[in-house]
């Protein structure tokens, strides 16, 4: 009877080890999102997980769901251990390992795409024009709040129509960086841009995208050195840009030309007196406003031109401040034009300039709006 009862044990342990499956599970199952640059439909997922370490293995199965509760159904088979699926994932995943004898492993710890994982936008986003570049920065909030969970910023561009005031609607993605700012740089002068930042988290989910901004690239240049009249007549004059040839395009030598100081065609001179040293508008249609009320630290920090304030009349320089000048296009359209003064002397004057190439556009470079100043003293033109 002892004998009957072992056989009987020993042919449910058999049995037990007859049905157990010969492969192991395949473990550490994780997932990472390809953002689309629409927060709630990524363009993929990619399931990786640890290598089963058996030479029967013959392929994984990937199961996935798309309500909690449901039953899994199979979703397709690799013999890497990563999985590629496009479009909108399913809720849950989870993956077996197949042998060579067909035998199959209990399915991995289920993995949860949740969708909670998702950072919050950025609270804003600026932007600063610079020649042939678009320099944007914005409010760090998504990795200040969550820094464990946070990868990358994605920055997005579209074109953007100046006179409606509205965004295309191809969106390109320029690029990712982990700071809270960005350089677009081989962007043409004069070709507006609108911009959105989004945050992405280590799971690859995309948040919902700052605030846009537009911006417009503008040609500018450092140290120019201009004498006052009665020191070198020949090099007292400036003109941020003439059409030399006539074509209707802003050629490189067609911008930032130093005239003589009497040239009709100069935006402005440069004269002294016992006073100081002063900048008067020359060509028909030019006017000239001091930007804002205090020094500037840099020609950058001039972005959007004044909205009133221009006047004719002999302006002066001042090292550190900057002046915006608003010149006619001939068409119709005012043009835009900035300097921030570095050096002033008896001798010479050295300052960066900025113009904007696109008709009407004001964008120099961070705060638009500006009134004109009146702490500097401008006095009548008197040559």
């Amino acid at each position: 009877m002892a004998l009957l009862g072992a056989l009987a044990l020993l042919g449910t342990v058999a049995c037990t080890q007859t049905n157990a499956p010969s492969i192991a599970t395949p473990a550490n199952v994780t997932y990472d999102l390809q953002p689309s640059g629409d927060p709630t439909a990524p363009a993929g997922i990619i399931l990786s997980w640890d290598p089963v370490q058996d030479p029967a293995l013959r392929e994984y199965r990937v199961y996935s769901r798309q309500q909690d509760g449901a039953s899994f159904d199979l979703l397709g088979s690799t013999v890497s251990p990563s999985f590629h699926e496009s479009g909108v994932p399913d809720l849950d995943y989870e993956v077996t390992a197949v042998a060579t004898n067909g035998d199959e492993s209990n399915p991995s710890v289920p993995i949860r795409v949740d969708e909670r994982l998702r950072l919050e936008s950025p609270d804003s986003l600026f932007s600063t024009s610079l020649n042939q570049a678009i320099l944007l920065y914005w409010t760090d909030n998504p990795f200040l709040d969550t820094p464990t969970g946070f990868k990358q910023y994605r920055v997005y561009s579209a074109s953007y129509d100046l006179d409606n005031n509205l965004c295309g609607t191809q969106w390109t993605l320029e690029g990712t960086t982990i700071s809270p700012e960005f350089l677009s740089s081989e962007l043409p002068n004069g070709v507006s841009r609108c911009f959105g930042v989004s945050a992405e988290s280590v799971e690859g989910w995309e948040s919902l995208w700052s605030p846009l901004d537009e911006d417009t690239p503008r040609p500018d240049a450092r140290n120019v050195l201009v004498y006052p009249y009665q020191a070198n007549a020949t090099q007292s004059g400036f003109r941020f840009f003439q059409d030399l040839n006539g074509n209707g395009q802003v050629d490189a030598n067609e911008l930032g030309l130093i005239t003589a100081g009497n040239d009709p065609n100069a935006d402005f001179w440069v004269d002294r007196d016992s006073t100081g040293v002063w900048i008067t508008p020359v060509r028909a249609g030019t006017s000239v406003a001091l930007y804002g009320s205090a020094p500037v630290e840099d020609l950058t920090s001039i972005d959007i031109a004044p909205t009133s304030g221009y006047a004719t009349s002999a302006i002066e320089a001042v090292p550190d401040y900057g002046y915006v000048f608003q010149m006619s296009g001939g068409d119709g359209y005012a043009r835009f034009g900035a300097i921030r003064v570095t050096h002033v002397s008896q001798q010479y004057m050295i300052f960066d300039w900025s113009y904007q190439t696109d008709p009407g556009n004001p964008e120099l470079q961070l705060h638009g709006g500006l009134q004109t100043f009146t702490g500097i003293v401008v006095k009548p033109t008197n040559r």
